[in-house]
């Protein structure tokens, strides 16, 4: 495995235990995969519930399965359920220790029980081509960002493309809108290359985010 950037030795083990799930899934499926980090709870209008059915129809249209944090409720749950429903696949990677705040889906192709959140986050990096953000909360948050820092960093086995799929009432800015703003204004600020900016990008259609997936 290359190292394109110093000073990242402490990640190694974090990284032999990445490479060990790659090469499991490399002998067992050749199956396009794109990781979505999305929230557990509805939120307010139900925007976000109908967008995830139309990502989860068109993943399994699409022959792209779904690897995502294994809940069966909120926008997590409605997702899963769109795959599955469509004839798609499902895989759901979910820490033994959240199945009292995030119920875990039980109809899921595959399900995978980790031992806490860091594993999580390694599991679905390393079962996925590229990664969609719909709205969430701060799990949600935290998943794309350390997902664009891996890619900034050079520690995924390739570079993975992250979107965020944007939705919103009639009539918003959008749900990212905001994000959006905040990105680059952190690049104008100097706080992020501008070469880097393009790791998390916003875009308006499922259509852009299946193309992501190559």
């Amino acid at each position: 495995m290359q190292w394109c950037c110093p000073g990242v030795d402490q990640y190694r083990p974090i990284m032999a235990a990445q490479h060990e799930v790659l090469s499991s899934r490399a002998s067992t499926s050749q199956r396009p995969a794109l990781g979505v980090f999305c929230g557990s709870r509805a939120g307010r209008d139900g925007s976000a519930l109908t967008l995830a059915r139309e990502l989860g129809g068109a993943l399994a249209g699409a022959g792209i399965d779904l690897v995502y944090g294994g809940a069966g409720i909120g926008v997590m749950g409605t997702l899963a359920d769109a795959v599955l429903d469509a004839g798609g696949r499902v895989v759901g990677v979910i820490p033994t220790g959240l199945f009292s705040h995030e119920v875990p889906h039980r109809q899921l192709t595959e399900r995978i029980e980790v031992a806490d959140m860091h594993e999580r986050k390694r599991t679905m990096y390393a079962r996925s081509d590229a990664f969609c953000g719909l709205p969430g909360g701060y799990g949600t948050l935290e998943e794309v960002f350390e997902a664009a820092t891996w890619n900034q960093l050079g520690l995924h086995d390739r570079p993975k493309p992250i979107a965020l799929l944007d939705g919103g009432a009639p009539g918003s800015p959008g749900f990212w809108s905001h994000l959006e703003r905040f990105l680059d204004n952190t690049m104008d600020e100097g706080f992020l290359k501008p070469g880097n900016r393009s790791l998390v990008t916003r875009v308006g259609t499922v259509a852009q985010v299946l193309a992501l997936v190559g």
